[in-house]
């Protein structure tokens, strides 16, 4: 009989499977994370001292940047930028919205320092559309009434 006792191999832990999980995880947070900032529209409404327009659950909303851009917010509720900012693009897409939604309220959102002609544009764009609830939107005065 043999009652010598076998050597004992000390236990060890492999960094590199858990390296590849920690890898992994990083990975997934990573792509199913969305980041809002990179869908905002940066635009400072000018000021304006009036009464506040009624609120409504469904409009259209047209974001002008201070470049003169064109976004239009979508069913997501997100700022979309048109395929090109040429003013046929705009009326395109506004008649395609104006078919089925002409009744809602249009809001134009143009920043304080849009060109004018941007904003006369795309002014002129819903009319031809036929919206006829257009209005604009402003910040109320910091200076106080």
């Amino acid at each position: 009989m043999n009652f010598r006792r076998k050597k004992r191999e000390t236990p060890e832990i492999s960094m590199a499977p858990m390296i590849d999980v920690v890898f992994l995880l990083l990975l997934f947070f990573m792509v199913t994370t969305t980041f809002n900032r990179q869908t905002e529209v940066n635009v400072k409404l000018p000021e304006a001292n009036g009464a506040e327009a009624e609120a409504h659950e469904k409009m259209i909303t047209l974001i002008i940047d201070a470049d003169g851009v064109y976004y239009l917010k979508g069913e997501d509720g997100l700022p979309h930028e048109l395929v090109n900012q040429k003013i046929d693009t705009l009326k395109q897409e506004l008649h395609k919205i104006a078919a089925h939604s002409s009744q809602l309220p249009f809001v134009i959102n143009a920043d304080g320092k849009t060109p004018h002609q941007a904003v006369i544009s795309a002014l002129d764009s819903a009319g031809q559309a036929g919206f006829t609830h257009i209005t604009f939107a402003t910040q109320e005065s910091k200076t106080g009434k």
